[in-house]
């Protein structure tokens, strides 16, 4: 596609039309290495940077932050919640897999939507991925002021109200959630590597804290915590899946790092797949150590459930110090790769024409989307210190499962479309497993409350506005005409 086409200020074709055009995977690919108006992202991740970015965006959140806020849903049966989440997650895991190895570029879903449903449904998924990965972010990021102020308690010091939460909280902003994303987007802005470099440490220290507080927790372990194993009811159990599937959005958050991966086609499919089996194994066996060391009534309105429960057996306050601390490297750490993923997401649809192309402007002395990071960081760091917690996460969640829903309907058109395209992993017993991993998803969609999606519709009647204000007007691929649409999609078999 020329220049002159791309600036064609209005759409060549019906609107129809133009929402059933696909983006052949071939073109996806030119465009990233040819990006020559935005510039080019560098390739520097190998296997183990891409499985700490997915395991950074993912372990430690639904641990960490909403744990006291989902047991009183599922009662001691909360582990199963994370089991049955996890599930889900690894039957989406693997159709990601098998798209990340077909199409190695940064638009994750978005990209994969484009490349077999056409504009239409692509926009929705991108739409859905800016609510799951702007708002998981801000949702993060708002646990961290408790765990600030555990931190504090070791000194006889907390926060003031007015800065530990937003308004609905009686507060004024809640300033550590501020600041942590603050502190990710200028991380962020330095460059991929520098970032995954951090990201790696930080990892480590979460997986060691974690196994720390089980090792804790199981020295006080009381089997009697388990009964009744389902005081709320099955429906108990399954809500609180939903709730906590927002923390499962990691290996989505590694698939974006396609333009950047060294080896994408053979290293993000193993990524995925090996950081979703350390992130399940973690929660189950965290969720398992929580409830035998307290009961779950005892979680009901607690913040911060984990470092009270270690201070409570330890009694040690510098124990308390250290975990509350390192709690909060271990919330920055899934901000810093869930607004990595973010920027990415963004920056392929600019290209695509949908959202101003600066989100697409890569910084040539630092290989970043320098603008539009620091757009989005700004957008989220005011999300986190005004809006609470509970309302962020399922949100979050409901656009994560639909997005992750569409990926498994991607796999099943690609294997009918192009059944001999060559796959670095392929989805195991397909088509059971997609329709598993679909079905699944929907399932869970269909247990979040009213108001979630009230929320999530309100959220699709905007994007839907935008679409047709912005976007469809500025689409590259709206711009062609009909038989321009029809040569590049030759142009790009050959």
């Amino acid at each position: 596609m020329n220049s002159t086409t791309s600036a064609r200020p209005r759409p060549a074709t019906g609107l129809g039309p133009q929402l059933r055009r696909r983006k052949s995977i071939q073109q996806m690919i030119g465009d990233a290495e040819a990006n020559s108006s935005g510039g080019t992202l560098r390739r520097t991740l190998g296997m183990w940077q891409l499985t700490m970015i997915s395991v950074g965006a993912t372990m430690g959140t639904g641990i960490l932050v909403i744990l006291g806020a989902t047991v009183p849903i599922a009662g001691p049966a909360i582990w199963i919640s994370f089991v049955i989440a996890g599930l889900t997650a690894l039957l989406s895991a693997v159709s990601y897999a098998e798209m990340a190895g077909m199409v190695p570029v940064a638009g994750s879903s978005y990209s994969y939507s484009y490349a077999t449903m056409g504009e239409g449904i692509a926009w929705i998924c991108g739409w859905c991925l800016v609510l799951e990965y702007a708002v998981s972010v801000a949702a993060v990021a708002v646990g961290a002021g408790e765990y600030v102020n555990e931190a504090l308690r070791a000194f006889n010091l907390q926060l003031p109200d007015a800065l530990a939460g937003g308004p609905a909280e009686g507060g004024v902003v809640n300033l550590p959630a501020l600041i942590v994303v603050v502190l990710a987007t200028l991380l962020l802005v330095r460059g991929a590597r520098e970032s995954a470099i951090v990201n790696t440490i930080v990892v480590i220290i979460k997986a060691g804290i974690l196994v720390f507080f089980s090792l804790v927790a199981f020295s006080a372990f009381n089997a009697g915590n388990f009964e009744p194993l389902l005081p709320m009811g099955a429906a108990g159990v399954t809500a609180a899946a939903s709730s906590v599937f927002f923390s499962y959005i990691g290996f989505d958050a590694a698939s974006t790092a396609g333009e950047e991966a060294k080896n994408p086609k053979r290293d993000l499919p193993r990524a995925i797949m090996l950081s979703m089996l350390i992130v399940t194994l973690t929660y189950v066996l965290v969720a398992v150590s929580a409830i035998g060391a307290r009961e779950w009534t005892w979680f009901e309105g607690t913040e911060a459930a984990l470092v009270q429960i270690v201070g409570e057996i330890t009694g040690q306050p510098w124990l308390v110090l250290v975990f509350a601390l390192a709690s909060v490297l271990a919330i920055a750490s899934v901000v810093l790769t869930v607004l990595y993923g973010q920027t990415r997401i963004l920056l392929s649809m600019s290209r695509d024409g949908l959202v101003p192309a600066a989100f697409g402007k890569v910084s040539p002395r630092t290989g970043t989307p320098v603008i539009g990071t620091l757009i989005t960081g700004i957008l989220v760091a005011i999300t986190a210190g005004f809006i609470p917690l509970g309302a962020l996460a399922d949100a979050t969640s409901i656009g994560t499962l639909f997005a992750f829903a569409l990926v498994g309907v991607s796999v099943m058109y690609l294997r009918r479309k192009q059944p001999l395209a060559p796959r670095t992993f392929k989805v195991p017993l397909y088509p059971i497993t997609p329709i598993l991993g679909v079905a699944a998803c929907l399932f869970l969609m269909s247990q979040l409350g009213w108001h979630t999606w009230l929320v999530f519709g309100a959220w699709m009647v905007v994007g839907i506005g935008i679409y047709l204000g912005y976007g469809r007007r500025r689409s590259v691929l709206g711009a062609l005409s009909k038989q321009e649409y029809i040569d590049s999609h030759l142009n790009n078999r050959k």
